[in-house]
């Protein structure tokens, strides 16, 4: 299913067509608690369970076991320089459950413990280079000539 135009079929190799699906997927958090083998997508409107459970299946190896649906209403605002209506698009999502064994953990992206190490192992990187480069200065004891050249 894609609204794309290709070029016309021509006989011979090689074959200038690539068939790329108008199809999209985004993991999101989910808003309220849910069991450990489910995950919450929003999936574009023209996708069906069967093609969810396909996508990913077929590009990401993820068996499911079963991929459930609904959508959600966009959001009704008024403009303020008009006075008109304005709604946000709706949103489809996807809810694919995993098998029992199997378990979805969010990944944390930003671990404040992690993140810690890091900032103090760079710290100790600059502090050995400023010292390195102290000794550097101070091995140079020829008065008025730049110290990069006596390397």
């Amino acid at each position: 299913m894609s609204s794309r135009w290709y070029p016309m079929f021509q006989k011979g190799n090689p074959q200038l067509r690539v068939f790329l699906p108008n199809f999209w997927m985004k993991l999101v958090r989910p808003q309220f608690p849910q069991a450990d083998n489910q995950v919450e997508f929003h999936v574009s409107m023209g996708m069906t369970k069967h093609d969810i459970k396909n996508y990913l299946e077929k590009i990401y190896n993820v068996k499911t076991v079963d991929v459930r649906t609904r959508i959600k209403m966009g959001r009704f605002k008024k403009s303020l320089e008009r006075g008109y209506i304005i709604k946000d698009e709706d949103i489809k999502i996807a809810y694919a459950i995993l098998p029992k064994d199997q378990k979805f953990v969010f990944p944390d992206i930003f671990n404040v413990e992690e993140k810690k190490k890091t900032e103090a192992s760079e710290k100790r990187t600059i502090d050995e280079m400023k010292e390195g480069y102290k000794d550097f200065l101070k091995a140079n004891n020829k008065p008025g000539v730049p110290g990069w050249y006596s390397m």
